[in-house]
């Protein structure tokens, strides 16, 4: 039975004077109330209007305003409560569901895993055999993860092998992996990198003294984890050409 065929038939029902009457809006009520009930009434839809409002307001401002530093510690106790009582309860399901949330979309080494366990205090020994049976499958793979990422380093950032080795160890990659992975990028590939940042960067260093953009060249070069040799290589090069065709801001 719909909403309609459940409502009471209006008065108006069967009378054709009426019916016209409530289908231009002029339909009289059946029975005419007080002026007392009128009143009532509109004291009592008022007031509980005015409630509404103030619900309303009082949803508004506690998403809206700023929580204090208490409100946010409690929170997170809680939060750190809940996860922990979680674990408590079922510590390999849990285990293995974080596990895989955390691999879904991204490669993550076996190390970057295993601190993502202990943070959620999950058992160590458990979290091993769980870490061996994700390698045994193939779900986690140090070597792919280090090479993928030296591609991907290498490529959107620039960075050389000096600077990507540090990322893999700290991630917990092994020498023999990273060194194997460290072997895609040549010294073609560092030089035409090195050259890519350098004409990038000059584009922001019109007006610079020779010395000062050779300097600060470099030293982004440095910090890109390229050796001094070949930076001061580049950026000689690179500002060379400049002089050679007249650039008139070097």
């Amino acid at each position: 039975m719909t909403s309609d065929e459940s409502r009471p038939a209006p008065d108006w029902v069967g009378d054709v004077g009426l019916g016209v009457q409530a289908w231009v809006g002029d339909s009289p009520p059946t029975s005419e109330p007080s002026p007392t009930a009128r009143g009532r009434d509109r004291r009592g839809g008022g007031r509980q209007d005015g409630a509404r409002r103030e619900g309303r307001k009082a949803r508004a401002g506690g998403r809206g305003r700023t929580r204090t530093w208490e409100e946010r510690e409690a929170a997170r106790l809680a939060r750190e409560e809940a996860a922990a009582a979680e674990v408590e309860a079922d510590p390999e399901a849990v285990a293995r569901k974080i596990l895989l949330d955390t691999l879904t979309g991204q490669a993550r080494s076996r190390q970057e895993l295993a601190d993502k366990l202990a943070k959620r205090g999950v058992p160590d020994e458990l979290a091993g055999q769980l870490l061996d049976r994700f390698t045994e499958v193939g779900l986690i793979d140090d070597a792919a993860y280090a090479r993928q990422w030296v591609e991907s380093r290498h490529r959107s950032r620039g960075l050389a092998p000096r600077a990507l080795a540090q990322e893999l160890r700290r991630k917990g990659i092994d020498d023999d992996d990273a060194k194997s992975a460290l072997e895609q990028i040549d010294e073609g590939d560092q030089h035409a990198a090195a050259r890519a940042l350098v004409d990038k960067k000059l584009r922001s260093m019109r007006g610079l003294d020779h010395q000062v953009a050779t300097r600060r060249l470099a030293g982004m070069l440095a910090r890109k984890g390229y050796a001094a040799g070949l930076a001061f290589s580049v950026v000689r090069e690179a500002l060379g050409e400049l002089e050679d065709e007249s650039h008139p801001d070097f």
